[in-house]
């Protein structure tokens, strides 16, 4: 009986990527080749056991396969988090200089765009340059988002320096370096550019968030006059009706003490509202007219009228200083538990100081213990003064010390109260 030898194993056909079939372009844009078929066993195959039995010859048992290892879903772990890089502006301007490739004007804006949010001086300023050496001639409305990044960037003084340039302006230039002046408190030089936008421009109908912020420049530069012109302005204009503008005239007089003028305004409106009515509520309370001011809250809730919580925080300051033992303010307290606004912020510090100025330090610290975990410093001072109003120096000694321990930095001024009342102690 011959042995014959079975063939030696062929070998596994092994491919190799060489330079000749390696396309970076087919790696990309086309499949793989039809020839390199890859076919994975989803399960393994079905042996009948009856089978085996008929063959004369039972092969060598196949290797045992190796267990099968899934690869990981999730990344390992890794304790040094690496931060992505991401292109800046000046990346993308230095990019396209380095290419020669020509910036077109929707391009620049987009960087703009991203330059007004980013807030980066520095990139502000090469961009303008980049700009101004490419050769192009810059539009109205990129100028002007130009304007915008500069305030954005706090690059008042730039921004400036651009619109004098500007040899065409429209609206949208003059309310940027308007709203620019405003928001940084120069209301004199606000005030200025509104003039000259008239001059420029000439009176027009103006929106009316314009005329807010240009009437309440006048109050806070004391200027007086100007605001009696622009409420003539308005009136020739026939918007003085509106909602917005004459909220906008009544803290205007209100401010000046007009007491008599916030009213005419109030009593020529067609329709009132939550922003008319605490509008003509602060005007009195600045007039020291605290008993008209209740009188108007209680209007305020005959006539339907939404009350919020600067409504009731302005209420309740002159409730505090009507010296009738909080019988009013209580009133407004549970009104505004029906509301459910006792717990806003202002409210709840107004009605801590409104029964400290009442002497019911009682219920000033039955409120200020209501909110625990949510006590600011306006809180604690409200009730520190409580005490203080009420010549209760030893409690308000003892009361500084939780402040100090609860970490919130008394009012300097209330400690200078204290300190004088308790004869110049030191602490």
């Amino acid at each position: 009986m011959e042995l014959i030898a079975a063939p030696p194993p062929t070998p596994p056909t092994l491919y190799r990527f060489s330079d000749d079939n390696f396309d970076l372009k087919n790696i990309t844009t086309t499949s793989p080749s039809p020839h390199l078929q890859l076919q994975l066993p989803l399960r393994s195959p079905k042996h009948n056991p009856s089978l085996l039995h008929n063959f004369p010859y039972h092969p060598p048992s196949p290797i045992p396969p190796q267990p099968l290892i899934t690869p990981q879903t999730t990344p390992p772990k890794n304790n040094h988090k690496t931060k992505t890089k991401v292109a800046t502006t000046l990346d993308i301007l230095h990019l396209l200089d380095a290419l020669s490739f020509p910036i077109p004007l929707d391009t620049y804006t987009s960087l703009i765009k991203e330059c007004t949010f980013s807030r980066d001086p520095e990139t502000a300023i090469e961009l303008l340059n980049h700009i101004t050496h490419s050769g192009i001639k810059p539009t109205l409305p990129l100028l002007n988002r130009i304007l915008i990044m500069f305030i954005s960037c706090g690059l008042l003084d730039n921004a400036r320096h651009l619109f004098d340039k500007m040899t065409v302006r429209d609206f949208n230039s003059w309310a940027t370096l308007f709203v620019a002046y405003f928001d940084n408190a120069d209301y004199e030089e606000a005030t200025s550019v509104f003039i000259s936008m008239i001059e420029d421009l000439g009176m027009s109908e103006f929106p009316n968030w314009i005329w807010d912020c240009l009437l309440k420049a006048c109050a806070c530069s004391t200027n007086f006059a100007l605001g009696l012109q622009v409420h003539g302005w308005l009136l020739k204009l026939g918007t003085c009706d509106g909602v917005v503008i004459s909220t906008s005239l009544i803290n205007f007089y209100g401010q000046f003490r007009g007491i008599k003028d916030a009213n005419l305004v109030f009593n020529r409106l067609s329709r009132h509202n939550t922003m008319t009515w605490t509008a003509k509520i602060v005007s009195g309370c600045k007039e020291k007219q605290f008993f008209e001011v209740v009188s108007d809250f209680k209007e305020m809730g005959r006539e339907g009228i939404k009350k919020d919580t600067f409504t009731f925080s302005s209420v309740l300051k002159a409730c505090g200083k009507m010296l009738d033992h909080g019988r009013c303010g209580k009133q407004v307290h549970a009104d505004a538990i029906k509301l459910g606004l006792v717990e806003d912020h202002y409210v709840h510090c107004s009605l801590i100081a409104m029964y400290g100025r009442g002497g019911l330090l009682r219920d000033a610290k039955r409120v200020f213990e209501m909110k625990q975990n949510e006590r600011d410093d306006d809180c604690w001072n409200a009730m520190f003064m409580g005490y203080i109003y009420n010549g209760l120096n030893i409690e308000a000694l003892k009361f500084l010390y939780q402040m100090k321990e609860a970490g919130i930095r008394p009012q300097e001024s209330l400690r200078t109260k204290l300190r004088i009342a308790c004869g110049s102690v030191t602490y």
